[in-house]
């Protein structure tokens, strides 16, 4: 188990099975985010999206609240540095991340926050979590996806009332809507986000990697465009396919099918 952090303040851990976990740690700022903590936040995705090792990546919060959004009393400092380029954007790291991300969200997720959680995969919350989009409150332009990306998910006139009022949405109505896929006990956050990804690390890397591509980019086109793009990438794969690979792939079925006929017997 290896570690790499910049002053503790962005934590990572590898484990041997494959899952890596990132940590926003700041928790007496409630996890706010300063422009050193943004930039080791890209840096870290960048980098565990290259590594063979990490297989799939859990990101969370260490304290009482996920992230609440960024540290304003650097505001200016950091709204200047976003216009500079993607290569201290976390969010365009994470949309970049070849890695499934699952999002462990707890307490809150407050306009950064609540746009870093929309760049994950899939997100499980604890109970009683609230998703809050303060742009209008505090008289911030979005500029990491959050006025497009909402909308897309629930709805546009869902994510009007969450945007234009700056009311909190709850994790248990995210999950109805279709943004939060687990609402749990904060005491089984880690463990149902470890859940979902060792099932995840157990699967076809090469097939978890192009699928995760193929859904993603897929949802950015209307159906007719998605479609065929799912049959060129599979057109594509199945060409340069070897006869060793096709060969595993019945021993894979042959050994599937045993087992179950083994079970009813």
């Amino acid at each position: 188990m290896s570690k790499i952090s910049s002053e503790k303040l962005i934590l990572v851990i590898r484990e041997p099975d494959g899952i890596a976990t990132v940590t926003i740690n700041r928790p007496a700022s409630l996890n706010s985010l300063t422009q050193l903590m943004i930039t080791d936040l890209a840096h870290a995705f960048k980098v565990l999206g290259r590594d063979e090792s990490v297989r799939v990546i859990v990101l969370t919060g260490s304290g009482r609240a996920f992230c609440s959004g960024l540290d304003l009393t650097a505001a200016e400092q950091i709204f200047k540095a976003d216009m500079k380029g993607n290569e201290s954007d976390p969010v365009s790291h994470m949309e970049q991340c070849p890695k499934p991300i699952i999002g462990a969200i707890n307490g809150a997720a407050v306009t950064a926050g609540f746009e870093i959680a929309l760049a994950c995969d899939i997100l499980v919350a604890a109970e009683g979590t609230k998703f809050i989009d303060t742009h209008t409150r505090f008289g911030i332009v979005p500029s990491w996806g959050l006025s497009q990306k909402l909308a897309r998910i629930i709805g546009p006139n869902k994510a009007r009332e969450v945007s234009l009022t700056a009311k909190p949405l709850t994790a248990e109505e995210a999950q109805k809507l279709g943004f939060v896929n687990y609402v749990v006990p904060e005491t089984e956050l880690m463990k149902k986000a470890r859940e979902i990804a060792a099932a995840i690390a157990k699967n076809n890397h090469e097939i978890v990697i192009r699928y995760k591509s193929m859904i993603n980019e897929g949802f950015k086109l209307d159906l007719h465009q998605a479609l065929a793009l799912e049959k060129e990438r599979a057109h594509k794969f199945y060409r340069i396919m070897t006869t060793e690979q096709f060969e595993k792939m019945k021993n894979f079925v042959a050994i599937r099918s045993s087992k179950k006929l083994s079970s009813k017997l």
